[in-house]
């Protein structure tokens, strides 16, 4: 590898195109562009095809921390290698889906979710978080923000494929994409510290991995409150944000909005996810981070509260976009206080935990907007404006058990000395410790 390839910032560069066509972006974000072409092509009902998504998310929330715990042990590398080909041929047996049985639909969707872990950010972060300290948050914010391009960019790329050659080649397409955009610079850029390797051949020395990697092992920070309140706050908070992002269009359109201003409000909160994303990451490197946190969500409840006031004007596009930076910030979140509160040592397994509860959270909130309301028969205004509330109140739990959490954990340094992690590294001095990628 030449010294222009030798910089670890080539790693987040594979992480943007590796998410850009990620579990999110193929599965999630395009399912709205193909659900209208197969529901009429086979004779299916929206909500009997859409139940399909929400046993995808469930499968997924399982499988995410066993991705997690197979990252920790081997090596992302060793698992994305091969993930990729099987993630592309289960995007490309979508194709297959048949009316009948129903149950056959069930399982293409359960196939995705058992192996679209390898394309989520658990394995990006994990690497990223190796070869980061100083910058992490920055570097996690623009290596996740491929998901928010990959949100700007697929529907539209699944809206070509299914005008040109209709909604079962289409899913062909995404398949070939994965490939291209995806497998090369993962093959190419994306690798561990050459100290993981020394960890992963002596998995049966624990004194050694945690000399090595400090931090707390899975299973202390797994009956930790710490843990479990970081959880529940950002599973609370992709409830509330996402469950109003996937029905916007119809509920702006059901108050008379224009369907062209209603589907611009949504395209717009792509744009802020990208921003939010990178934002929250630079002010991680630089401010208390439970305050960055508590900032960036308290700005889908000002967004929210804007779409439930019925405003009218640009009222529904800036609420759209308070949403979109609070959904952005979501996952730098997790990963960064996943590494700074429990360290390195078993990094993926807690992330992929804390990851598979959020992918929880994403799947309940993408049901039909009348399915999604737990609490809304507090209110008696019009359905939307229930509904809208009934988002708005998750932020109150969720908000209260992330401020708790980074109270009771005490200060989180910039780089971090919680959960018993050592002295803080430069990232100079990460690099040299090292070896590969050495310039940053």
């Amino acid at each position: 590898m030449t010294s222009l390839f030798r910089n670890r910032w080539w790693v987040v560069f594979a992480t943007i195109c590796g998410l850009l066509v990620g579990a999110g972006p193929i599965n999630v974000f395009t399912f709205g562009v193909f659900l209208k072409p197969i529901t009429e092509d086979l004779g299916l009902s929206r909500g009997a095809f859409s139940m399909a998504l929400t046993v995808h998310a469930a499968i997924a929330a399982i499988v995410l921390p066993i991705i997690g715990w197979l990252v920790d042990r081997w090596g992302a590398r060793r698992i994305m290698l091969p993930g990729l080909f099987l993630y592309a041929l289960a995007t490309a047996s979508y194709a297959l889906i048949q009316a009948s049985p129903l149950l056959f639909i069930f399982l293409i969707f359960a196939l995705t979710g058992l192996v679209g872990g390898v394309q989520s950010p658990i394995p990006y972060a994990a690497v990223i978080a190796e070869w980061f300290d100083q910058h992490r948050g920055l570097a996690l914010g623009i290596g996740t923000a491929g998901v928010g391009l990959g949100v700007v960019v697929m529907p539209q790329v699944a809206a070509l494929l299914i005008d040109a050659f209709g909604w079962r080649l289409a899913y062909v397409g995404l398949a070939v994409a994965v490939l291209l955009v995806a497998f090369p610079p993962v093959a190419v850029f994306l690798r561990e510290p050459p100290s993981f390797a020394t960890r992963a051949r002596r998995p049966q020395q624990p004194t050694v991995t945690a000399a090595a990697v400090p931090g707390v092992a899975a299973g202390e920070a797994l009956r930790s409150w710490l843990f479990w309140g970081l959880a529940i706050a950002f599973f609370l908070d992709v409830i509330a944000i996402n469950g109003t992002l996937t029905h916007i269009v119809p509920l702006l359109t059901d108050r008379g909005v224009p369907r062209q201003v209603a589907t611009a409000a949504l395209s717009g909160t792509g744009f802020a996810l990208i921003f939010g994303r990178v934002l929250s990451g630079w002010c991680l490197d630089r401010f208390w981070g439970p305050y960055v946190a508590i900032a960036f969500f308290v700005l889908p409840i000002i967004g929210i509260a804007i779409l439930i006031s019925g405003a009218e004007g640009i009222a529904p596009f800036l609420g759209a976009i308070a949403c979109g930076l609070g959904i952005g910030a979501e996952i730098d979140l997790m990963a960064f206080f996943t590494s700074r509160y429990f360290g390195l040592r078993d990094y993926a397994k807690l992330y992929g935990t804390m990851f598979g509860i959020f992918a929880l959270g994403v799947g309940m909130a993408s049901g039909k907007r009348r399915e999604l309301r737990p609490i809304s028969f507090l209110y008696t205004g019009p359905d939307d404006l229930r509904d809208y509330a009934s988002r708005w109140l998750h932020y109150l739990p969720s908000t209260g058990a992330l401020s708790l959490s980074g109270a009771r954990a005490g200060p989180l340094g910039r780089r971090g000395e919680n959960a018993g992690l050592t002295a803080p590294m430069s990232d100079r001095a990460c690099a040299k410790a090292t070896g590969a990628y050495g310039r940053s």
